[in-house]
């Protein structure tokens, strides 16, 4: 364990007043440790200084957990497992879905949900648009995977009524086009160590739609 790092990505929960259970910082470098060792082979992060990926990717994730909310949510194009996996370890309650195509990816993932004992998640390799789960989704999170449109577009049919839209951006656009839904809320996020613009837009269904 690099005590460095866990240093580092303590001051930055701290800073960004997350409260989070005693032992989720541990086992956050545990993933990110995970995460170092398989990028160099598998190609999974353009991030590849550890330093980096605290604010880049675990403090850049947590940044979400005020409005993640309880119940079962889909990351859709999880990748390397974010925001999936740091949300799951600091939500052991709430269930998550990291869903993703590239089968290298999902390879790091089940290993991952192995490793650190996550049994609130599963992991799935499919393109969004074949998946085809039995319940429809609270919340649907995307970070860095589309445009808000192709999000909406390539999720729909994982949303119902009261399902959360949640988009992850760099520089805020708040263009929704598309008339089934509306934007309830633009969240502009405070990442330690970050020097970059960062937000969250919340997305709901139009009351027209419902």
């Amino acid at each position: 364990m690099n005590s460095s790092l866990l240093s580092q990505l303590e001051v930055g929960i701290k800073k960004m007043g997350l409260d989070l259970p005693e032992s989720v910082p541990v086992r956050l470098i545990e993933y990110l440790e995970l995460l170092v060792k398989w990028n160099k082979a598998y190609n999974l992060t353009a991030v590849r200084n550890p330093v980096e990926m605290i604010s880049k990717h675990l403090l850049d994730s947590l940044a979400v957990l005020p409005y993640i909310g309880d119940g079962l949510i889909v990351d859709v194009g999880s990748g390397a497992g974010l925001p999936g996996i740091p949300l799951a370890l600091a939500c052991p309650q709430t269930r998550f879905v990291l869903l993703d195509s590239n089968g290298k990816k999902t390879s790091f993932l089940i290993q991952a949900k192995r490793l650190l004992k996550l049994d609130n998640v599963e992991v799935v390799n499919q393109r969004v648009e074949d998946y085809r789960p039995e319940l429809y989704f609270d919340a649907v999170i995307a970070r860095a995977y589309a445009d808000t449109r192709l999000i909406l577009k390539s999720t729909a049919h994982l949303h119902q009524p009261e399902t959360r839209i949640l988009v992850m951006q760099g520089k805020l656009d708040e263009a929704i086009n598309d008339p089934a839904y509306i934007l309830k809320q633009a969240h502009t996020l405070d990442v330690y160590g970050l020097d970059a613009e960062r937000h969250l837009l919340e997305i709901i269904k139009a009351k027209s739609q419902l």
